[in-house]
């Protein structure tokens, strides 16, 4: 695995992190207790931070970056992600904040300022807008994505499961 400084930044990684060796992480990155990441996974800090809650799982693929203070940015976005997040294959999370019990799809991009509550399913191949908020308890998918329906209780029930799964298959690596 490639663990990078960048400045006067060090990634801060719980040791019962699980980090491919080939994922790389750079910066002003805070990983928590249990997180999983995976094959190929980009995590850059470098222009602001970058926060992992405890039994996430990065899946394979994915790309998370931020968005730096500036006349057109004033204060920059960091990028944070719950607790017990599942973040499928080939994901572009940019600058944005995505809360507890949430699964973003494979092939999803979020982007900056964008916010998804708590307990938010978002399809495969969706994009999330800047700025744009997902409402905790509902199912959204599309480009632009759009909300569909109320989760039903097995799925805010699979929402848990997903990440308790993510953590017993990076405790067999």
């Amino acid at each position: 695995m490639s663990i990078r400084n960048f400045e006067n930044h060090s990634p801060d990684i719980d040791e019962s992190a699980f980090i491919d060796e080939s994922a790389v992480i750079i910066g002003n990155v805070k990983i928590a207790a249990d997180v999983s990441v995976w094959p190929l996974v980009a995590i850059r800090g470098d222009i602001n931070s970058i926060e992992i809650g405890a039994r996430s799982n990065i899946q394979d693929g994915s790309v998370l970056h931020v968005t730096h203070d500036s006349e057109y940015s004033p204060g920059g976005f960091a990028l944070s992600i719950g607790e017990s997040v599942t973040v499928g294959h080939k994901v572009i999370l940019h600058a944005c904040t995505i809360g507890n019990y949430c699964l973003v799809g494979m092939g999803s991009t979020v982007l900056d300022g964008a916010v998804l509550e708590d307990k938010v399913m978002l399809g495969a191949n969706s994009l999330v807008s800047p700025g744009k908020k997902l409402e905790s308890g509902y199912l959204y998918i599309g480009s632009p994505a759009r909300q569909v329906r109320k989760l039903t209780e097995k799925e805010l029930e699979w929402l848990e499961y997903s990440a308790a799964h993510y953590v017993k298959l990076k405790n067999r690596y």
